[in-house]
């Protein structure tokens, strides 16, 4: 009888095995290796990243072509009327999304296409102990082990769904499937008004695909400031239907989609509900890490409701084991350059712990993420629900009365900055608004060198730019803070 995996030699041994070859896998690896450590990756595939083959990039490329669009239409606002309806070409538009795609998929693959059989397994790992992994080749191959002085867990995340969506059945898609398309649908139900169900709700609906939003509670993007919630919810429910408080009651698969009976805000009536047909429901509620399925509770380590074990957020360290966490699977920052960041750590605290030298902690960047709607939304350090109302003063500004906006006619929106009232230290914003990517950056810098809003205003601004409804909010704060 052939003895258990875990009793016999393993097939490799390292000093730094990673499981997953994403963002924060490639990073971790990089930093290990200049540590001098043997490395081996292990990742069941498709290689490329998240980012490059289903999130960020993708769905930017789908947010052009609609951007495109959109605003070709609204030449005439300006006096340049094209004389008819924008003509989108579903099949071109997709044939452009996958080919850029996957040329950026190309780029993120440079790397992993290179390694051999010493540095890469194409396969699914678990944990037989703290050190021991079992690898079932994706290929059906024979299951193999590796044995590591620490392992770095980076498998990422997947999408989340709840049973109540399951009746949509083989109509029930994600962000991952749309990216795979050859033409456009007719019709898309989103469920999940979060950053991947604005943008691409709104990205179909501008490239003529008949789209509803629903949500629940009001929520809005990452939005916590109920002032900057309710002007982005103005902003982008005066384009296409969203609803941010419905109501959904059934969903089922029927002959030509999924037919939906819902109510638009929950304090509507019996009477009002509706019925409509969509040829997919795409669900946008959320990521799940992937490590619930890695075999940490068989070796003794508790995982949460979310799947996810004790970690430190200082060193990245799992239950004081020499495993350690980093990217979406850790689920703290969800980000691409937060991934990036974390599996640099990851990999220089594990050959850390390899070399016997103390773990260092993480030394983390302002806060910063941003959603690629139009008008876009932003964060930038901590968030209005993160603070206590009596310690601060809110800047304010409307971007409908902003110049530069308004020369655009891109003026909607509103932005909030949060600065202690004792010391004017800037501490963090919420906006929604033209360029608000550009001006999150600018507020990410100022905030992480800790200036205060007097320090930020003697800063120079420009005219007519859009950072001058920055200045303004920024004078707002000045206001109450003398006062």
């Amino acid at each position: 009888m052939t003895a258990p995996l875990a009793a016999q030699p393993a097939d490799l041994t390292v000093d730094i095995a990673i499981l997953g070859a994403g963002t924060a896998g490639l990073r971790a690896r990089a930093a290990a290796l200049a540590r001098g450590m043997r490395v081996l990756l292990i990742d069941p595939g498709p290689l490329g990243t998240t980012c490059a083959r289903v999130g960020c990039m993708p769905s930017k490329l789908l947010i052009a072509a609609a951007d495109a669009a959109h605003h070709a239409e609204g030449a005439h606002r300006f006096g340049a009327d094209i004389q008819r309806k924008a003509v989108v070409d579903g099949k071109a538009v997709m044939a452009r999304v996958r080919s850029e795609r996957d040329r950026f998929v190309s780029f993120t693959t440079a790397t992993t296409d290179t390694l051999g059989e010493d540095a890469l397994w194409h396969g699914r790992g678990r944990f037989l102990s703290p050190t021991r992994l079992a690898v079932q080749p994706t290929d059906g191959g024979p299951e193999r082990s590796v044995e590591a002085k620490a392992v770095i867990i980076a498998t990422g995340s997947r999408p989340s769904v709840f049973p109540q969506f399951l009746g949509a059945k083989d109509r029930l898609i994600f962000n991952d499937d749309v990216f795979e398309w050859t033409d456009l649908p007719r019709s898309v139900a989103v469920i999940g008004p979060g950053v991947i169900g604005l943008e691409l709700g709104q990205a179909l609906h501008r490239l003529g695909v008949r789209v509803r939003i629903f949500g629940v509670r009001g929520l809005i993007g990452p939005l916590s400031d109920p002032a900057i919630k309710a002007a982005a919810t103005a902003a982008l429910a005066a384009e296409l239907p969203l609803h941010t408080n419905a109501r959904i009651d059934a969903i089922d698969r029927v002959e030509g989609g999924v037919r939906m009976r819902f109510v638009t805000d929950v304090s509507l009536t019996e009477e009002d509900v509706q019925e409509e047909i969509f040829d997919h429901l795409l669900v946008a509620t959320g990521r799940s890490p992937n490590t619930d399925r890695l075999g940490l509770q068989e070796i003794g380590v508790a995982l949460d409701r979310r799947g996810l074990p004790p970690v430190d957020l200082q060193t990245l360290q799992v239950a004081g084991l020499p495993i350690f966490l980093a990217g979406d699977a850790l689920a703290e920052r969800p980000l691409l350059h937060e991934a990036s960041d974390e599996g640099a750590h990851a990999g220089e605290n594990a050959a850390r712990l390899v070399a016997g030298a103390p773990l260092a902690p993480i030394q983390r960047r302002s806060a910063l993420s941003v959603v690629f709607t139009e008008p876009q939304i932003a964060l930038v350090g901590a968030r209005f629900a993160e603070l206590n109302p009596d310690e601060i003063v809110v800047g304010d500004v409307d971007m409908g009365d902003q110049g530069r906006s308004r020369v655009g006619l891109r003026n909607q929106g509103r932005l909030h900055v949060y600065a202690a009232r004792g010391t004017g230290k800037l501490l963090g914003a919420e906006l929604c608004g033209p360029d608000a990517e550009h001006l999150a950056h600018l507020l990410a810098w100022v905030h992480q060198l800790g200036l205060t809003v007097p320090e930020i205003l003697a800063l120079p601004f420009y005219h007519p730019v859009v950072e001058e409804g920055l200045r303004t909010a920024l004078r707002d704060a000045q206001a109450q803070l003398r006062a």
